[in-house]
């Protein structure tokens, strides 16, 4: 499946084990996050499917700079001039000047059966050792609702990386929230709203503090970096979350 609507005018595309949002406004669409370096081709696919051009899309949204995020952005920007933003906290992440991410030698450690095997092996060949710096990323131009398609709100939530960003989508009762609440990773043993493991988060105890800043959002539907979409709302998400956090996570 090249795309799935999940609201009006607002798409998720699978890319490879990771999720990206793709938010339409009359012929223009916004695009949250552009998977693995491998995955431009998905995005490609899925744009054209919907009946659109890749040029139609004004501006990529970052919600933070690991690899499995930043994939297609230099793509993007090199064959359609499209502009990237992430959070002022997190330009330098993705320009490659920090680096808050798991290791190859952490995921390695964690290849304990078939399953994380098999997603090891995924992400390998969609890119997941190639370094994939940013330089024209740019800071959000505005504080509040971007003036883009979807008119997307950044929410600092930082503890994954230092400046991860979720996004609310006011208008469509949902809320995109990158990987400081997913809901599903072939690493973890948990089904349902969660952070991460922790040998991913740059620091889980401020990921969780961070979930306090999107459990109130109007927002029924709930649109994670990986796992399937949530329809019972961020509030019941959260409070998913928040029962695993005095679980071992590694």
């Amino acid at each position: 499946m090249r795309y799935q609507q999940v609201a009006d005018d607002v798409f998720t595309i699978a890319g490879t084990d990771v999720n990206m949002v793709l938010l339409r406004e009359g012929r223009d669409l916004t695009l949250i996050d552009a998977g693995w370096h491998g995955d431009a081709g998905r995005i490609e696919a899925a744009v054209e499917a919907l009946g659109h051009r890749p040029r139609d899309i004004t501006a990529v949204l970052l919600t933070h700079a690991h690899l499995d995020h930043v994939g297609a952005l230099n793509y993007l920007q090199a064959t359609y001039g499209i502009p990237a933003y992430t959070s002022r906290l997190e330009v330098a992440h993705a320009k490659g000047e920090v680096h808050e991410s798991a290791t190859p030698l952490d995921v390695i450690k964690r290849l304990t059966d078939i399953s994380t095997c098999g997603w090891a092996l995924r992400i390998t060949r969609a890119g997941g050792l190639r370094k994939n710096p940013v330089p024209h990323i740019q800071p959000f131009p505005t504080d509040g609702a971007l003036d883009l398609p979807g008119h997307p709100t950044p929410i600092p939530t930082p503890g994954h990386t230092s400046g991860h960003c979720a996004f609310h989508l006011a208008a469509a009762g949902a809320v995109a929230t990158g990987d400081t609440l997913v809901t599903a990773h072939p690493t973890s043993k948990f089904q349902g709203p969660q952070v991460l493991p922790d040998f991913f988060n740059h620091s889980t105890p401020r990921t969780l503090t961070a979930l306090a800043a999107l459990e109130d959002l109007a927002a029924d539907l709930v649109l994670p970096g990986h796992g399937d979409p949530f329809t019972e709302g961020i509030g019941q998400a959260v409070a998913r979350a928040r029962s695993h956090a005095t679980t071992d996570h590694t």
